[in-house]
């Protein structure tokens, strides 16, 4: 979100850009246009290039030097190091002789490595003035006449900033780079330059070398004119600054020269297998590079990558208003879309999955296993063709596995890793990094499983491979499906018969889906037990649509005075259906049709109508069966006559958020009473109000909040909604289909 307002008086009051090539000049002219700064000052060591600059309207005055200007800078003025990555030291140099330290300085250097070395060189600290920051903008085309004041519109500035920065300098490099259209983001010196050695400067060494080769074929005019459109895309990079790309490699050395010897044995392995013939190698290296660039497409598509990167925050603003009605086909089931991929990945054969959903979660678990060498097609409209390694065919991972934001893939993985050859760690968001791991890493390590947390009981898990895991009769003390299906899958590797019971019905998805891949899985009062030492055989899967995503609208309607969803092609598994069963008894029309079985799991077609909804107490035996619901249960309690009240429900202390807690804070702020206890809430019905609520960055609160907006008599506004994409992709145009006055708003945190 821009910093400046039309009329407002400049941040910047003077904006000193050293180096006029194309991103000190396009920041300059950018600068000028928009009005960022009160004066815009080039400097080059060419008369030539400054000339040509003020002739352009680049800038509004020139200097050819820093020492020339210093006394004139203070507090309000930003110097921006725009030179050469190598000449970037000599430059600090002499801000640390001639600039005072309330002079904001920062640079545009590709490598910030060397840039932190030469700060410490020069200053003996790092200085709390300097911001250093690199913009992933540019062209083939250099120089003041290239200067483009659209260059970083949309496009990803990366700052670096160290723990002792100042925030008003940052902020004010920070609002520079978001003024003139440009996605700030921050990490790390290190994992910046690993990050571009890998994406930005291999690519360019690529590129010079192969038009290098090309070049010194005989008659390589003929090369240059028949090449082909992929050729011209790739090599156009070959046109770029030579200095500029001399400095880069020597200044990230280390990084460019790690992911090169990496990309040089990966040639080797191609160059053998192409002489080989290798039909296989070849296929299974094409498939896994394809739908890899196709995830990582779709991740830069929804502005939602992966890793620690600040992004803009996503919020909802919801309007008062709005009906529920429609036809609605929500996403397919994410407990069944994690499961498919780890069980056909184990399989030997072809297993093919439709119906697969494309969210951030279910991504994240199909991305681990790509990670230790299953060939796994797709996804590609819900549909998604593994090629089964075996239970022993995975292969070790080159880094830690990124489970984002996901409970299910990190708990699940960590059974099946436990009985591999190799180590591993498991790894997540800020969210997922808060959760407890204890109760999956207890019961691995009473089969023999060497498993680290952290200090807290949370990830980062450590898994130590070549462990021999003996079976165990595990007595849950919580009940979990996430917890018995680690167990379970387990009990695979282990040399004998492994059994779960649990305190009271959790789902059974697990249960299901191996004795779908055809391996033996007995199933009694609240326990189920296998037999270690099995094989899985490739199958076919279809996944109906996902129960808790389906809640949103049954609530939806339930809330809501003439409503009539129908939902299609719902999953209806018996340890799911809480949602359904209380909403029942709370007063709302519901019926089921086209009942039928799809592979072992039971499907509906699913109507809701509105009834006058009342408070009631909870039933016990329904919690476990509802207990992703529980959040949009909560609103249509809030809608409710009368009172209703939630026991037994710890869990949800331990989910993405504390779901009892966060649900209850935003309820008090609507106007409902809602008080919070340990184990779970008491709700009295009310008049929704508007107001501002917090999601906790956990998307069933979230949408939960969004839905409240149908009967709210004022506007809400749900902050950080970000991570509704790991379950719902498109919850947005699926609430507005159904009459939900939903707005989507982006801004920088």
């Amino acid at each position: 979100m821009s910093s400046k307002t039309e009329n407002s008086e400049p941040q910047i009051n003077q904006l000193v850009i050293i180096g006029l090539g194309l991103i000190g000049s396009s920041l300059a002219i950018a600068a000028r246009e928009q009005g960022l700064a009160k004066t815009v000052i080039g400097i080059s060591r060419r008369t030539s290039t400054l000339e040509l600059a003020l002739e352009l309207g680049v800038i509004d005055r020139a200097c050819d030097s820093l020492e020339a200007l210093a006394s004139e800078l203070d507090f309000g003025d930003l110097v921006v190091i725009g030179v050469p990555t190598l000449s970037v030291p000599s430059i600090i140099a002499v801000c640390h002789e001639f600039l005072s330290d309330r002079v904001t300085i920062t640079d545009v250097a590709s490598v910030k490595g060397s840039v932190v070395k030469a700060l410490l060189d020069v200053y003996g600290k790092l200085p709390r003035q300097f911001v250093p920051g690199h913009p992933i903008a540019g062209s083939e085309k250099s120089g003041v006449e290239a200067a483009n004041s659209q260059l970083f519109q949309d496009h990803r500035v990366i700052l670096t900033p160290h723990n002792t920065a100042d925030c008003e300098h940052l902020s004010l490099v920070s609002a520079l780079w978001s003024d003139v259209g440009a996605v700030v983001s921050t990490m790390s010196v290190d994992e910046h330059d690993a990050i571009l050695a890998a994406t930005s400067h291999l690519p360019h060494f690529l590129a010079y070398s192969l038009v290098d080769t090309l070049a010194s074929v005989g008659d390589n005019r003929e090369i240059f004119r028949y090449a082909a459109g992929g050729f011209r895309d790739f090599t156009r990079i070959a046109a770029s600054d030579p200095v500029m790309w001399r400095d880069i490699a020597l200044a990230n050395r280390e990084s460019i020269l790690s992911i090169l010897d990496q990309v040089m044995d990966n040639f080797q392995a191609l160059r053998g297998a192409i002489d080989d013939g290798d039909q296989d190698y070849l296929m299974d290296v094409f498939t896994r590079a394809r739908d890899a660039r196709n995830h990582f497409g779709k991740l830069l598509e929804n502005k939602a990558l992966q890793g620690p990167m600040t992004e803009k925050a996503i919020n909802y603003r919801i309007s008062p208003g709005g009906n529920a009605r429609g036809d609605v086909r929500v996403p397919g089931d994410k407990s069944m879309s994690h499961r498919s991929i780890m069980l056909g990945s184990l399989a030997q054969g072809m297993t093919e999955v439709t119906g697969f959903l494309e969210g951030e979660d279910s991504m994240a678990t199909l991305q681990a296993f790509r990670d230790m060498g299953v060939v796994i097609e797709g996804p590609e409209r819900g549909r998604v063709v593994i090629h089964g390694v075996g239970l022993h065919g995975l292969k070790a991972p080159a880094k830690a596995l990124y489970m984002g934001n996901s409970g299910t893939s990190i708990r699940l993985l960590s059974g099946l890793l436990a009985g591999q050859s190799f180590d591993t760690e498991l790894t997540g968001d800020i969210s997922l990094s808060g959760r407890p791991m204890g109760r999956v890493a207890d019961p691995l390590r009473s089969m023999g499983a060497n498993i680290e947390t952290s200090k807290n009981g949370t990830p980062p898990l450590k898994i130590r491979g070549g462990q021999r895991l003996s079976p165990i009769n595990y007595l849950m003390p919580m009940a979990s499906a996430q917890v018995k299906s680690c167990v379970l899958l387990a009990g695979l590797y282990a040399e004998g018969d492994t059994s779960v019971t649990e305190p009271a019905p959790t789902r059974d998805h697990t249960e299901r889906m191996l004795r779908g891949f055809g391996y033996t899985v007995n199933v009694g009062q609240r326990t189920a037990s296998l037999t270690g030492g099995g094989d899985l055989l490739g199958t076919r899967i279809d996944v109906p649509a996902d129960i808790s995503s389906a809640a949103f609208f049954m609530v939806a309607a339930a809330i809501t005075p003439g409503s009539d969803i129908n939902l299609q092609h719902v999953g209806i598994n018996p340890t799911r259906v809480g949602v359904i069963n209380i909403l029942r008894q709370m007063g709302t029309q519901i019926s089921l049709s086209n009942e039928r079985e799809v592979g072992g799991e039971p499907v509906a077609d699913i109507r809701v109508e509105y009834g006058k909804l009342k408070g009631i107490d909870i039933p016990p035996d329904q919690v476990p069966l509802a207990i992703d619901e529980f959040p949009v249960l909560f609103i249509a309690a809030a809608c409710a006559k009368g009172t209703t009240t939630l026991t037994g429900a710890e869990e949800l202390r331990v989910k993405e958020s504390d779901r009892i807690q966060s649900m209850a804070d935003g309820l008090v702020t609507l106007g409902i009473d809602a008080r919070s206890t340990v184990d779970g809430i008491v709700i009295v019905g009310g008049e929704l109000r508007g107001g501002n609520v917090l999601s906790h960055h956990d998307h069933r609160i979230a949408m939960a909040f969004a839905i409240a907006g149908l009967r709210a008599k004022d506007e809400i506004i749900v902050q950080g909604c970000n991570n509704v994409a790991t379950s719902f992709p498109n919850f947005i145009e699926s609430a507005a289909a159904i009459g939900l006055n939903i707005q989507v708003e982006a801004h920088n945190d």
